[in-house]
C-alpha cells in the first residue's frame, strides 16, 4: 500500500513539474517567408527587416528562427509544424503571400499559438482566435482606389489579377465596393504568379477599352501586366494594389510605371506625413536603417510587415510577461489577450486596434495613394 502511495506521489510530482520544465529563458519566434521562387521579392524584404528588430523585449532575449517556404503552401505548413513540434515556438509569423499564409494560420490555430500573417488573407471563423493580419486588408486599400476612380470619372474598369486567393480577394472587393460606386467591370483576366507573359490577357483587356484597369498582383510580377499594357498601347489609368508597393516595381516596369496609381501603406512615404501621424516615426526609423544597409530607394512595403509585427510585440510581450513565462501555454494565451487589450499600437504601416472580430485592427491611417513621376513615388492627386 505504501509503495502504491509513493508511486502515486511520484507521478503527481512529475506532472506538476511539466509546466515548469516547459518554461524557457527566451521567447521563440518562428517565421516562414518566401525568399526563393516567384514571390521572393516580397519575402526577402520581410527577412531583411529582421536586421532592425529588437533582440530582446521586456528583458527577455528573442530567439528568431527563419525558414524559407518558396511560396508553397505545403512547405509553409511543414515549416509551421516544425515551429510547433521542434522549436516549441511562442509566436509564429508568415508567410509573404496569401496561400501559404492561410496554411500557416491553420497550423497556428490548431496548436493555439499567436500568428502574425505577413500577407493579406481571409481570416475565417476557425482562424480568428489566434491569427492577426499585419498588411492592410483589401477593403481599406480598395476603397481609396475606387474613390480615386470616381473622382476621375472612371466608369468602366478591366481587371487582371493572380489566379489564386490574392487575385480573388481583389476581384471580389472590386465587385463589392467598386460596382456600387458606379463602376462597371467590362473584363476579367487572370494569370499565374510564375507566368512570364500575359499577352493574351492584355489583348482582351485592350479590346474591351475600359477607362481604367486594376491589377490584382504583388511583387515584381505586378510589373508584367503594367509593362504589357503600355507596350500594347493602352492609354488609360492603371491602378495597382498595395502588393506592388516597392521600389522593385519601378525598377522592373521602367518607363511603363510612370503615371501608375497605387494604393500603399504609409511606410513608402513617411516623409510626406504630418508630424502628428503615429506612423511617421516608425516609418522613418525603418526606412533610414533599411536604406543605409540595402541602398538608397530600397524601401519596401513588405519590410514594413515583419518590422511592424515586432513593433506590436514591443507592446504586448511586456504585458504578457506580467502573468506568464515564455514556453508555456499560458504565455501564448497572454500574448493573445494582450493583442486585444493594448490599443493604438503605432507601427510603420498603421495604428493597430485588434478585436475578436477585427483581426486586422487597421483604419484609414494605414493607407496612402501614390503615383510614379520621373521614376519616383509621389503622392497622387
Amino acid at each position: 500500500m505504501r509503495k502504491t502511495y509513493l508511486a502515486a506521489v511520484a507521478v503527481a510530482a512529475m506532472f506538476a513539474a511539466v509546466p515548469a520544465l516547459a518554461q524557457t529563458s527566451e521567447i521563440t519566434i518562428g517565421i516562414t517567408t518566401t525568399t526563393t521562387g516567384p514571390a521572393a521579392a516580397l519575402g526577402i524584404p520581410e527577412r531583411n527587416a529582421l536586421d532592425f528588430v529588437p533582440k530582446e523585449i521586456g528583458g527577455v532575449p528573442l530567439k528568431v528562427i527563419v525558414l524559407d517556404d518558396g511560396g508553397d503552401p505545403a512547405t509553409a505548413t511543414t515549416n509551421a509544424r516544425r515551429f510547433v513540434t521542434e522549436s516549441k515556438a511562442d509566436i509564429i509569423m508568415g508567410s509573404a503571400t496569401t496561400p501559404p499564409t492561410i496554411a500557416v494560420s491553420n497550423v497556428a490555430n490548431e496548436a493555439g499559438i499567436p500568428h502574425f500573417g505577413l500577407a493579406p488573407f481571409p481570416v475565417s471563423p476557425e482562424r480568428a482566435k489566434w491569427s492577426v493580419v499585419m498588411p492592410q486588408p483589401v477593403p481599406i486599400m480598395g476603397k481609396v482606389l475606387y474613390e480615386h476612380m470616381k473622382a476621375h470619372n472612371i466608369k468602366t474598369v478591366g481587371y487582371i489579377g493572380y489566379s489564386d486567393s490574392y487575385g480573388d480577394l481583389w476581384f471580389n472587393d472590386l465587385k463589392a465596393q467598386g460596382v456600387p460606386m458606379g463602376i462597371s467591370i467590362v473584363d476579367e483576366e487572370r494569370f499565374a504568379r510564375p507566368d512570364t507573359s500575359v499577352t493574351g490577357q492584355v489583348l482582351k483587356l485592350v479590346a474591351a477599352n475600359p477607362d481604367a484597369i486594376l491589377v490584382g498582383a504583388s511583387g515584381t510580377a505586378a510589373a508584367l501586366p503594367q509593362t504589357e499594357l503600355r507596350d500594347r498601347g493602352y492609354k488609360g489609368l492603371i491602378y495597382q494594389t498595395h502588393g506592388a508597393a516597392s521600389m522593385d516595381f519601378i525598377r522592373i516596369a521602367g518607363k511603363a510605371a510612370e503615371g501608375v496609381i497605387m494604393a500603399s501603406g504609409p511606410v513608402m512615404s513617411p516623409e510626406t506625413q504630418a508630424d502628428s501621424a503615429l506612423t511617421k516615426k516608425p516609418g522613418l526609423a525603418l526606412n533610414t536603417a533599411y536604406e543605409a544597409k540595402y541602398g538608397p530607394n530600397s524601401r519596401s512595403q513588405f519590410a514594413g510587415h515583419s518590422y511592424d509585427a515586432f513593433e506590436l510585440l514591443k507592446r504586448v510581450i511586456p504585458v504578457a510577461l506580467k502573468t506568464a513565462k515564455p514556453g508555456t501555454v499560458e504565455f501564448r494565451e497572454a500574448i493573445r489577450q494582450a493583442l486585444l487589450t493594448e490599443k493604438d499600437m503605432a507601427a510603420s504601416q498603421g495604428v493597430y486596434n485588434f478585436t475578436e472580430k477585427d483581426r486586422s485592427g487597421l483604419d484609414d491611417r494605414a493607407r496612402i495613394i501614390l503615383t510614379v513621376k520621373d521614376g519616383k513615388y509621389v503622392p497622387a492627386q
